[in-house]
């Protein structure tokens, strides 16, 4: 909730209320353009993966991770889906590699007893 809190605090500071809130800022501090480009973020994630010292990196990795790791805290797989924006669920599980475990299958936690 920290990291909304920020951007909640930047667009107001900044007087952004629509559209997007990354913007292109020239050499001279003048905006310019509605949005950054996709390409403006793969080198901020290059230059911080240089810095970090990580050879390979792109921003698709940091959003496979991103996904991961949602799934590995339990994030339902219909919201990871939707923050990838995925028209199908199948997609987020051959993205997410799901894979089904039977020694671990979750029908078997529901407390159901034979009787």
């Amino acid at each position: 909730m920290w990291v909304k809190g920020a951007v909640d605090e930047w667009t107001t500071a900044a007087g952004i209320n629509d559209g997007a809130i990354f913007r292109r800022v020239s050499l001279l501090g003048k905006i310019s353009g509605d949005r950054i480009t996709a390409k403006a973020i793969w080198h901020v994630v290059k230059a911080a993966a240089k810095r970090a010292g990580i050879k390979t990196l792109a921003p698709h990795d940091l959003r496979r991770t991103c996904a991961r790791l949602c799934h590995l805290a339990g994030g339902e797989l219909e919201q990871i889906q939707f923050l990838l924006g995925h028209a199908s669920v199948e997609t987020t599980e051959r993205y997410l590699g799901c894979k089904q475990k039977l020694s671990e299958a979750a029908n078997d936690n529901l407390g159901l007893e034979d009787t």
